[in-house]
């Protein structure tokens, strides 16, 4: 079966040598254009190195773009982290038409920060989904699903590399051999469960310690490692990460430092206590807590608050 891969990072890299070392006919290659100083995309090295026919188009609307895609006579295209909008034509043109692999158990957690969001908003069990894209933003049908914990300290990152990353890769192997065998089911996605959230940017990465503790703590993993959730103190911009929650009544106020640790700083949520382990701060970047005490004047009694 000819396979066009389309991707980009270590996931669109890994799911190429995968395909490529269980023999599949990788026929050609469509990562993001060279970055910065033409550092190229992880995948577009692999494909390089492995002989494969490689495209980076600035646009997917291009007429020239899609023509040269036919050229390949794709019988199955496979998105494997692919944040551009593809047109439909894409889609459907090969035999197979396409797959598309998402890090949630779609409907619920549509769009570019699902991960995040699982966390963000407390859910206790997630996955991924191996999906047949249409027009819309992650509503095809399912292909497969695979159901994952998330437990009570995990982060975005632990989450994603622990788990949704090598279980997406399995997860497409084994919707490739569902094709061929013609048992590749479509079900459609109940849309009465959807939902949708916006990117995990800086626009909600900021605390507000008017929250419950449990709520704070969550937004700190769910940013974890990126956006990095924040607060201010003393006019700068501090994210915390490698965070834990002890939940229980407290004396002092929400945001304020109550204990500092040799390696945490213990902040008041007003109905627990939250231990962070690293902050990045401007011009130190991402450090322990014991370098940021020790480089900085905070102290017990400090309060972190939602101005800068």
């Amino acid at each position: 079966m000819r396979i066009v891969l389309m991707g980009q990072a270590a996931f669109g890299a890994k799911t190429l040598e995968a395909l490529l070392e269980r023999g599949e006919e990788v026929v050609a290659v469509y990562s993001p254009p060279d970055g910065p100083g033409g550092q190229e995309d992880p995948l577009t090295t692999l494909a390089k190195e492995k002989n494969v026919p490689v495209r980076q188009p600035t646009s997917y609307k291009d007429p020239e773009v899609f023509a040269d895609f036919q050229k390949f006579s794709p019988e199955l295209l496979i998105m494997a982290f692919v944040t551009a909008i593809i047109p439909a034509p894409f889609l459907k043109f090969p035999k197979h038409g396409a797959i598309c692999y998402h890090p949630s158990l779609l409907p619920r957690h549509r769009g570019a920060s699902a991960i995040n969001w699982a966390i963000i908003m407390g859910d206790v069990r997630t996955g991924l989904t191996i999906f047949w894209p249409d027009e819309g933003i992650d509503t095809g049908p399912i292909l497969l699903q695979k159901e994952i914990s998330i437990n009570p300290d995990d982060t975005t990152g632990s989450l994603y590399f622990n788990h949704l990353f090598p279980m997406g890769i399995e997860a497409i192997l084994e919707s490739v051999d569902l094709i061929k065998k013609g048992k590749a089911p479509r079900i459609p996605q109940d849309e009465s469960k959807a939902t949708y959230e916006p990117p995990c940017d800086e626009k909600v990465a900021q605390i507000d310690w008017a929250r419950p503790g449990r709520e704070i703590y969550n937004l700190i993993r769910g940013c974890d490692p990126q956006p990095g959730a924040y607060s201010f103190w003393g006019g700068q911009k501090i994210k915390f990460y490698n965070a834990h929650f002890s939940p229980g009544k407290v004396e002092q106020p929400a945001g304020m430092v109550i204990d500092i640790k040799r390696a945490t700083l213990a902040i008041s949520t007003g109905d627990g206590i939250l231990e962070v382990e690293r902050v990045r701060v401007p011009n130190m970047g991402k450090i322990a807590v014991a370098e940021f005490v020790t480089k900085s004047a905070i102290k017990e009694g400090d309060r972190f608050t939602g101005k800068g």
